[in-house]
C-alpha cells in the first residue's frame, strides 16, 4: 500500500472510531440527559403520550391530568390552583415542569424515575397502560385554607409545620398565580400568561415561604439569641442583665436603641424573660456583644441556617454572616444587619423549640403511590440537628408563652389553649416600611404531650395596615388562625 492510501485509511479509521465512540457516548451516556431536555419536541410529546400522576392533598387531587382529543393527549390541570400554586408548580408543554412538586418530582410524576423501574416491567408485562406516580402531600386543607384565607391579599408568606416530623401543614405564598395559565393547550395564552407573570414586579412565580430574595428576620431572631445566651451558662431566665434606653455600640456613633423609644420596662436592669417579652434591642444588642457574632454563627446553623435542603423543593438557605465586629454582632442579635431567612427556616426554630430542641427536617412528601393509589414508599420523619439541650428548649418554650400572655405578642392568644410567640418588625432601609412576622409554638398546657405546630408569618412592608405597625397586629392574627385550624380540627 503506497503512503497516501496507507494515510487515507488511517484517517478513514479514525473518523470511524470517533463516530463509534460519540453515538455509544450518546446511547448509553448521555441519552437520558437529552431526552430529559426542555426543548426536545419529541420527547416531550412522548410524555403526553402517558397519564402524569396526581399531586394529592387529604386524598383530594389538587394537580391532574384529563384525557384530550388533540395531539396532547393529556392536560393537565389544577382544580384549587391558586390556594396550591407555589406547593404544586406548573407543568407546561412549553416550559417544562418547574416552580414546586411539579419539577422537584417530575420523573416520578412522569413515571420515568428509576424508583418505579420494576412496575413498569409489570406493566409491560400485563400489557397495562404506564402512568406516572402520585403524590401524597403532608400539607392539611384546612390548615391550608386558614392561612391563606388569613393573609389576604398581602405580600408574604406562611409556613406551618409538625414540630414532632418535620411535615409541613401549610405553606402559602402571596402574590399567587394559576398554573394552569401555564398547562393549557393554548399556547399563544401561555406565552402571553408567562412573560406577564415574569414581568410582574411583585414576582407571583416566587415561592416566598422558601426562596427569592431572603427577609430579615427582625426581632424573631431573638430566639436564636436567647438559646446562644441561655446554652453560654453566661445567662439564666430569672438574673438581671443592662437595658439602657441606648446601647452604645463600639467603633460606632449611632446607638441601638429600643423600639419604645426609651426604656423596655420602668428599670434599665431587667431579665432575660422580660427582655424576650417586650422584645428589648438594647439588652439582647448587648447579649450579642458579650457572646460575640461567633456564637450567634454557631448557634443558627444548628438551628439548620446554612443547610442546603430540599423539601423536595430547593431551599434558600439562611445565613449569619461570620467574621461580624462588636457593633455587627449587636445588630445581628435583634435579627439585623446581614442576617436574612426564609420563613420555613423561622418555623423550624419554633418547631426545634418546640420539640425539646430537636430540629426535624421539613418535608412536604407524605407518600409515594402507584396508579391505584397503592403505597409505593414512605417518608420517614428524620432528625436534621439538636439545636439546644431539652432544658434549654423549655425555658424558651415559656418564655415564649410570657411574650403572649404579658408582652408583645398579644393577638395570638387562644382561649383555652396555652401559645408561646414572638414578634417581629424588620427594618428594610432605603425608607421602605418595615416587614412584620411572628412565629408561633401551641399548645403548651400542660396535658398537652407536645405542641402540635410551629408557625411563621411575614408580612411585607407592614401588609396592608400601613406604616406604623408591627408583628403584633399584622402578623401575629394570621399565626393565630392557623394555629387554631390545626389544633381545633
Amino acid at each position: 500500500m503506497n503512503p497516501p492510501i496507507r494515510r487515507l485509511a488511517i484517517v478513514a479509521a479514525i473518523m470511524f472510531c470517533s463516530l463509534l465512540i460519540s453515538s455509544t457516548s450518546i446511547m448509553f451516556f448521555q441519552a437520558k440527559a437529552l431526552g430529559d431536555r426542555s426543548d426536545n419536541r419529541r420527547s416531550v410529546l412522548a410524555s403526553y403520550d402517558r397519564e402524569r400522576g396526581q399531586i394529592l392533598v387529604g386524598g383530594t387531587p389538587i394537580a391532574k391530568s384529563v384525557a384530550t382529543d388533540d395531539e396532547l393527549r393529556w392536560e393537565r390541570t389544577y382544580p384549587s390552583g391558586r390556594l396550591y400554586s407555589h406547593v404544586t408548580g406548573y407543568y407546561s408543554f412549553t416550559y417544562g415542569a418547574g416552580g414546586g412538586i411539579e419539577g422537584a418530582e417530575d420523573e416520578l410524576l412522569s413515571g420515568s424515575s428509576d424508583k418505579l423501574f420494576y412496575r413498569r416491567i409489570s406493566d409491560l408485562v400485563s400489557g397495562r397502560q404506564p402512568a406516572g406516580a402520585s403524590v401524597e402531600l403532608t400539607i392539611r386543607p384546612e390548615v391550608q385554607q386558614a392561612a391563606e384565607k388569613a393573609l389576604g391579599d398581602q405580600r408574604g408568606a406562611v409556613v406551618a409545620l409538625d414540630p414532632r416530623t418535620g411535615a409541613i401543614l401549610a405553606m402559602v405564598s402571596h402574590p399567587t398565580y394559576d398554573p394552569a395559565e401555564l398547562s393549557s393547550h393554548r399556547f399563544s395564552a401561555v406565552t402571553d400568561a408567562w412573560k406577564s407573570l415574569n414581568a410582574d414586579r411583585s414576582k407571583p412565580l416566587v415561592n416566598r415561604a422558601i426562596g427569592g430574595d431572603l427577609y430579615p428576620p427582625g426581632s424573631v431572631f431573638k430566639l436564636v439569641t436567647t438559646a446562644a445566651a441561655l446554652t453560654s451558662g453566661q445567662y439564666d431566665g430569672k438574673a438581671r442583665i443592662p437595658a439602657p434606653a441606648q446601647l452604645k455600640l463600639p467603633l460606632s456613633s449611632v446607638p441601638l436603641t429600643n423600639w419604645q423609644n426609651g426604656l423596655c420596662t420602668g428599670s434599665d436592669q431587667i431579665t432575660l424573660q422580660q427582655a424576650l417579652e417586650t422584645s428589648c434591642n438594647s439588652a439582647f444588642g448587648g447579649i450579642g456583644i458579650k457572646l460575640g457574632g461567633d456564637a450567634l454563627v454557631e448557634q443558627a446553623s444548628k438551628f439548620g441556617f446554612g443547610d442546603e435542603l430540599r423539601v423536595p423543593q430547593r431551599v434558600t438557605p439562611s445565613k449569619v454572616p461570620a467574621g461580624m465586629d462588636k457593633a455587627q454582632s449587636a445588630q445581628a442579635a435583634i435579627g439585623q444587619y446581614d442576617v436574612r431567612v426564609t420563613p420555613l427556616q423561622v418555623a423550624m426554630v419554633s418547631a426545634a423549640i418546640a420539640n425539646k430542641g430537636v430540629v426535624m427536617k421539613p418535608h412536604l412528601i407524605a407518600s409515594v403511590r402507584g396508579d391505584n393509589l397503592s403505597v409505593l414508599d414512605e417518608t420517614k420523619p428524620e432528625q436534621l440537628s439538636k439545636a439546644v439541650s431539652s432544658e434549654v428548649a423549655d425555658q424558651i418554650a415559656q418564655m415564649m408563652r410570657g411574650v403572649v400572655e404579658d408582652g408583645t405578642g398579644s393577638n395570638a392568644r387562644i382561649s383555652g389553649v396555652e401559645v408561646g410567640g414572638k414578634t417581629g418588625t424588620a427594618q428594610q432601609g432605603n425608607d421602605k416600611a418595615p416587614h412584620a412576622w411572628f412565629t408561633s409554638i401551641a399548645p403548651l398546657n400542660a396535658a398537652a404531650d407536645q405542641p402540635q405546630v410551629a408557625v411563621a408569618v411575614v408580612v411585607e412592608d407592614g401588609g396592608s395596615a400601613g406604616r406604623e405597625t408591627g408583628g403584633n397586629k399584622v402578623a401575629a392574627p394570621i399565626a393565630k388562625q392557623v394555629m387554631e385550624a390545626v389544633i381545633r380540627k
